[in-house]
């Protein structure tokens, strides 16, 4: 079975290691990212199997990034999970408006995310 890839773009260093744990041990491959300026080469150059997008980035949003994704042929169907902190339903709204394929408040449980995951790429 051809190992799949997830391109964490994420600023967090605890969330960065609590993610790539409990994905790395259920047999992802687990690149990240922190930069939101460059998050959108980051996935043409990764080509990953699924992203999770933090919403808050340092230089760019999270939301502005998922546009270009769903804007742009190559990254147009890949799953994107996004994750924030705030988790109203207006973010929740804006997310699902801009093409999320899941939306998911921190803090979450690592069950949650690992189901979610599995999910998304089936």
């Amino acid at each position: 079975m051809e190992e799949r890839k997830v391109l964490l773009i994420e600023d967090e260093p605890n969330i960065i290691e609590a993610i790539r744990f409990i994905l790395s041990r259920d047999g992802w491959r687990v690149d990240t990212h922190s930069d939101g300026k460059s998050a959108v080469e980051a996935v043409r150059e990764r080509a990953p199997d699924l992203i999770i997008l933090d919403v808050m980035l340092p230089n760019r949003s999270g939301y502005d990034i998922l546009n270009d994704l769903r804007g742009a042929e190559e990254t147009h169907d890949v799953p994107v999970l996004m994750l924030t902190a705030r988790g109203q339903t207006k973010d929740r709204e804006l997310a699902e408006r801009l093409g999320a394929s899941r939306f998911m408040t921190k803090p979450f449980s690592n069950r949650e995310i690992l189901e979610t995951v599995r999910e998304l790429v089936g």
